[in-house]
């Protein structure tokens, strides 16, 4: 680990010490990128509010990510500051946001040194893929090396559906199912009721273990728009799904606070690809090949015996 520098900061009878690292996250290998290192030492102790609140305005720096279109989600009020994680281009950078509206980039610790980030990515990983697992496996040790296959993969040449396949792989989505299990995107709309019905009828299979899907939201009007983006920002996403499929329409609220850009970029593929139906399911087959299904899938038992590609 190279050499940090520290500033010490006092906010509320609170003591930020804050340590500048260089590591940097990427999808495949996790290291930390521009982190900032917050430890907090108060009077009294460091508490933790309910994640179940709704979410709070997104600070404009962090807008700023999504309207480049990052993919943002809130981990949380935990230690008294809001947590946002932001992933764009397989890379994810974490930031928090202090009581007098100071504005940090990197990993939050508690008094005793325990990486709260950590806990915090622990209640997303099962919502947000290897990324996640790979951070609260090992926060203290960077790999060595990273390999950006996805930076080389823009510069080969690539048959229009294999296009497709890699601009689905880049957009703004969120894993239902465990991972290692085959593997399928869908466009949803939260309001679409042939969507509800596939999901639904998925979902013993995704239980069991025999196929993730990861849901691309979008939405056909400012009010399903809304919900989508609430959905990308929540930091219990696939709950609220689920909640929201049982029939608790206050799951999925058309929150106006919140910025639709990671929507947009999701509704801007559908478009650019002539994409203009929900359900829509793309998949690598076993046979190595990319495949549309349009609209309610007829056989589910067929589509996922079908399936090439694993999380």
């Amino acid at each position: 680990m190279r050499d940090c520098d520290s500033v010490i900061a006092l906010q509320n009878n609170t003591i930020y010490k804050v340590i500048i690292m260089n590591y940097i996250f990427s999808k495949k290998s996790l290291l930390l990128c521009a982190g900032l290192a917050v430890l907090s030492f108060a009077s009294g102790s460091a508490f933790a509010q309910s994640n179940d609140t709704l979410l709070p305005k997104m600070p404009d720096p962090i807008n700023n990510l999504a309207n480049d279109g990052a993919q943002i989600r809130f981990l949380g009020k935990d230690s008294g500051v809001e947590g946002w994680i932001a992933i764009k281009n397989g890379q994810e950078q974490y930031f928090y946001v202090l009581p007098n509206g100071s504005f940090l980039s990197g990993i939050l610790f508690d008094p005793k040194g325990k990486a709260i980030t950590v806990e915090q990515v622990s209640r997303l990983r099962q919502q947000s893929g290897e990324v996640l697992d790979s951070l609260t496996a090992d926060v203290t040790q960077p790999p060595t090396h990273v390999q950006d296959a996805a930076k080389a993969d823009r510069y080969e040449f690539k048959t229009p559906s294999e296009q497709l396949y890699f601009d689905i792989e880049n957009a703004n989505w969120i894993p239902v199912g465990q991972a290692g299990t085959p593997l399928l995107y869908s466009f949803v709309d939260p309001q679409c009721s042939y969507c509800h019905n596939m999901m639904i009828a998925l979902k013993p299979h995704i239980e069991s273990g025999r196929v993730q899907v990861r849901i691309i939201p979008v939405g056909f009007s400012d009010e399903t728009q809304a919900q989508a983006a609430y959905l990308l920002a929540a930091p219990s996403p696939v709950d609220l799904y689920w909640r929201y499929l049982e029939g608790d329409k206050d799951a999925l609220p058309a929150s106006p606070e919140i910025s639709k850009q990671g929507v947009q970029r999701n509704m801007s593929l559908m478009q650019s690809w002539k994409l203009d139906v929900t359900p829509l399911v793309v998949y690598r087959g076993k046979d190595g090949k990319v495949k549309i299904i349009r609209g309610m899938p007829k056989n589910l038992d067929s589509l996922i015996a079908d399936l090439g590609a694993r999380t």
